[in-house]
């Protein structure tokens, strides 16, 4: 009974070592076109933003 016990649980340590050395468990998806259409909307909505709010105060230093 303590063989089996012992065999047992040398299988299980065996599996959880092969699955740390295996792939990630998830694949990274790369973005789609509409996301990164997305992201420089934002950025273009950013810098519009500040740069109206530089335009807005004549004593703000020029935009870096």
């Amino acid at each position: 009974m303590a063989n089996q016990l012992g065999n047992l649980v040398e299988s299980i340590k065996s599996k959880v070592r092969s699955l740390k050395k295996g792939k990630k468990p998830y694949i990274k998806m790369d973005k789609s076109a509409s996301v990164k259409v997305e992201i420089r909307s934002r950025k273009a909505r950013k810098l519009i933003e500040k740069t109206l709010k530089a335009a807005d105060t004549p004593t703000m230093r020029p935009l870096s």
